[in-house]
């Protein structure tokens, strides 16, 4: 019995280990595995929000069900499929969104488990700008007593400002930190940097 019980402690600290170093190399990995994806994911979402706002978003661990929130001038619509429903189809025309386009998209989340994506503005000198942020849930970090954490990548549309330790900055001349949410974002490339957080979104 003690030795199964130090097998498990061992095995126990070798995760907790694997774990701890799993947020300075899971970002960049996952990014350059699924570079082409994540690609054709900005590419394609851009075209969709710029014509009608939208926001998609997987709750379960299987990614068999994707909730939809569709943006009007005034009302905020929230609908949850399966993806294999037709109804999905049926709605997104009913609000005059291109299904083929937000079927494909959801399907390229579902691929590599992206769990959210969404538009976010910020300004910059008083100018408005906006950029794409997309969650995903590394299973490395599936531990049963752990805390769920999420890496937020984010997407801009040109080249940002980095310090020395590749953290987002502000402005090219100011050397203040740009945080968003409160959070701190690391560097991928010029355009895309990331964070760990305790939230999706």
């Amino acid at each position: 019995m003690r030795c199964n019980q130090t097998i498990f402690v061992l095995l126990l600290a070798c995760m907790v280990v694997s774990c701890a170093s799993a947020p300075k190399q899971f970002p960049v990995r996952y990014y350059k595995q699924h570079e082409a994806t994540l690609t054709r994911m900005e590419r394609n979402y851009s075209k969709l929000y710029i014509g009608k706002p939208i926001a998609a978003e997987f709750l379960d661990n299987g990614f068999k069900y994707v909730t939809i929130e569709i943006k009007t001038d005034s009302l905020r619509y929230i609908y949850e499929f399966g993806m294999d429903e037709r109804r999905i189809n049926d709605t997104l025309h009913k609000y005059g969104y291109d299904s083929a386009a937000v079927l494909k998209l959801v399907r390229d989340m579902q691929s590599i488990k992206c769990t959210w994506i969404n538009n976010l503005d910020y300004y910059v000198d008083g100018t408005k700008q906006n950029m794409i942020y997309m969650s995903i849930r590394p299973q490395v970090l599936d531990l049963p007593f752990a805390r769920k954490k999420y890496y937020i990548l984010t997407f801009y549309k040109q080249p940002q400002y980095y310090d020395s330790e590749g953290r987002l900055l502000d402005r090219k001349n100011r050397r203040r930190l740009r945080k968003i949410n409160n959070e701190v974002f690391r560097r991928i490339n010029d355009r895309v940097c990331y964070t760990l957080s305790a939230k999706f979104r």
